[in-house]
């Protein structure tokens, strides 16, 4: 019991072939001491636990060697190197700038890199968490660390090398370390499990693995407490309970509910997760992650970044082909906007509970808004039903219409004019007179003029009132055939069908066109007195710009909306919006002084000035 050693220690690499996941730096250190091209200073910087102490320990050992092997490693049996394993050589010093970051300690080394050694080539100086050092300290250590003596090296150890001043970054070789992957530090789990006798289960150090992101110090660590906890029978189970993770199982059965639209399944089962004792955010970033892996498990090139045991790999193989991709990318959307909300929500689960239901309801068929989308707005005819309904009422007198046109085409009307025009409810009397919207023998251009006929009527055959009853132009009619008469003819309009038009065309505008849109929607288009031009009025030259380019694509919208070629539209700068010129103290007095005299007089009295 009392010589028990933590993993961690107790296989902590002595050599750069036993360093886990750090090749690139290891053969780069290696190579340097072979072609003895070494660095005054070096700093090692990366996440914890990934080697940098170790690596500068062996480094420093291996250049003091007396006689290295082939490989560009410490013999371990020279004078220098037993003394470094017994922890007596006078030649290696490490310091931890945590708790010694003064000006003193700096100083205080800086006498000590005077002395050459007694053993070897070379005085190692190993600064660890560098960048706890204070401002002076740094300071008072550049002028040393940039010309030391010939046998000095210094190595400097840092999680964050942000916080290094750039002048000591100058003076150094940088040596970034990466996190160890998962097949790394599962790899080297069960080589300590095989040495120490421990049964384990590939996808329980899997868990561990994940579990230490990238640090082989952790990694030792919780299969240390593992080890404790299930003496010495490691399994997926026992290492899920004792680290408090969230089994794979409850997120594959919750992927199936959710596939299949079942909201009530998996409101019960994130509150059977809740039960357990697991928080909502641990629950949502899991999720979100489960639904990442289903994600690269769909396309084998993309297979190798899924970092999960063999057994579940086929799992997540076999659930990912009943996974659509749109269905992927909203639900990994979803989670991820309910992870970023999570902490300022207050009521946390109710959060999570309507992000299971938009993501169950991806997959319901229909227009829904499952996805956080809005209803379709549709900005529908106020005038399609009186028109639909009249178009009804008079087909059998259009066919009959149409039929005696036919038999007798000079006799036929060219146009009807409407007692009222801007009235938009016509009597029947008038809707049966109509024979030139019936002569047409296409129904596209037929049922079209039926349903404006009811809001304009033409211009460019006027047909007068006499008794009651309309007059027919018959050389005019003779002349013109009735589809020509129809297409050409312009109709008369009103601000109404002008302001019903420019509200439909700023509704079918698409999102990106969302400020367009909403700022037509507050103009108001006035009619001229012409009858066919209109003009909107803006609040400053720029929107002026904006609808100046959409002047060709407005007018055309709105004569073959309105039915008239000879629509214009005009821009005005709203005088009100007009920049007004900032005037001195001096003219503000002088029109002052116009609405009242007597402040002149006041002025002149006590001979007051103006500044």
């Amino acid at each position: 019991m009392e010589n028990y050693i933590v993993s961690a220690r107790k296989y902590r690499p002595s050599t750069f072939q036993s360093v886990v996941g750090q090749q690139a730096l290891t053969t780069t250190l290696k190579n340097a001491i072979a072609i003895q091209k070494l660095a005054h200073a070096y700093l090692f910087c990366g996440p914890r636990g990934v080697g940098k102490t170790t690596c500068a320990r062996i480094f420093a050992k291996t250049i003091n060697c007396l006689s290295p092997t082939a490989e560009g490693e410490a013999c371990n049996a020279c004078e220098s190197c037993v003394a470094f394993n017994e922890q007596r050589s006078y030649n290696i010093h490490e310091l931890d700038a945590a708790s010694n970051n003064s000006v003193d300690d700096i100083r205080q080394l800086v006498d000590q890199v005077r002395i050459p050694p007694q053993l070897g080539k070379y005085k190692v100086y190993i600064i660890d968490e560098v960048h706890m050092l204070s401002q002076s300290a740094f300071n008072a250590f550049l002028k040393t660390l940039e010309e030391p003596p010939h046998h000095a090296i210094f190595i400097l150890a840092t999680t964050e090398k942000h916080k290094i001043l750039p002048t000591i970054l100058s003076r150094c070789q940088i040596y970034d370390f990466n996190r160890i992957s998962v097949d790394d530090t599962v790899n080297h789990l069960s080589y300590v499990a095989a040495t120490e006798g421990v049964q384990a289960e590939p996808e329980a150090l899997n868990v561990i693995a994940l579990k230490a992101d990238g640090g082989m110090r952790d990694a030792l660590s919780i299969f240390d407490q593992v080890v404790s906890f299930t003496a010495g029978n490691i399994t997926y189970q026992s290492v899920i309970d004792n680290l408090n993770v969230l089994d794979y199982e409850y997120y594959f059965r919750l992927t199936d509910c959710l596939l299949t639209n079942k909201v009530s399944e998996s409101l019960l089962l994130f509150d059977e997760v809740l039960s357990k004792g697991f928080d909502g955010s641990h629950f949502v970033t899991g999720l979100s992650s489960h639904f990442r892996d289903l994600l690269v498990s769909k396309d084998p090139s993309t297979l190798v970044l899924l970092q999960v045991g063999a057994a579940i790999r086929e799992r997540y193989q076999a659930q990912a082909q009943k996974c659509p991709l749109p269905f992927l990318y909203q639900a990994i959307k979803l989670c991820n906007d309910c992870d970023m909300n999570y902490r300022a929500s207050k009521n946390k689960r109710l959060l999570v509970e309507l992000t299971l239901i938009q993501v169950a309801q991806i997959t319901a068929e229909g227009d829904d808004v499952s996805g956080g989308r809005s209803p379709k707005k549709i900005l529908k005819p106020v005038f399609n039903q009186a028109a639909n309904a009249q178009q009804s009422q008079s087909g059998a007198q259009a066919v009959a219409q149409t039929q005696a046109a036919t038999a007798a085409p000079a006799s036929a009307p060219s146009s009807i004019v409407s007692d009222a025009p801007s009235t938009y409810n016509t009597s029947p009397a008038a809707t049966s007179a109509a024979p030139s919207a019936a002569q047409s023998p296409q129904p596209e251009i037929k049922g079209q003029v039926l349903n404006r006929s009811t809001m304009r009527v033409s211009i460019k055959n006027p047909v007068k009132k006499d008794n009651g009853s309309a007059t027919v132009h018959s050389n005019q009619a003779s002349s013109v055939s009735p589809v020509a008469a129809a297409v050409q003819e312009d109709f008369i309009f009103n601000e109404k069908d002008l302001n019903y038009y420019w509200q439909a065309y700023a509704a079918q505008l698409p999102k990106e066109q969302v400020a367009l849109a909403k700022r037509m929607q507050l103009i108001r288009p006035v009619l001229l007195s012409d009858g066919v031009t209109f003009e909107i009025v803006v609040e400053n030259e720029m929107v002026g710009k904006d609808f100046t380019v959409l002047i060709t694509e407005l007018q055309n919208y709105m004569r073959t909306s309105l039915q008239n070629s000879k629509v214009r539209m005009t821009i005005r700068i709203s005088e009100a919006a007009e920049n007004n010129r900032p005037i001195s103290r001096v003219e503000k007095f002088q029109q002052m002084v116009t609405k009242n005299n007597a402040l002149m007089q006041l002025k002149e009295t006590f001979g007051l000035e103006l500044y």
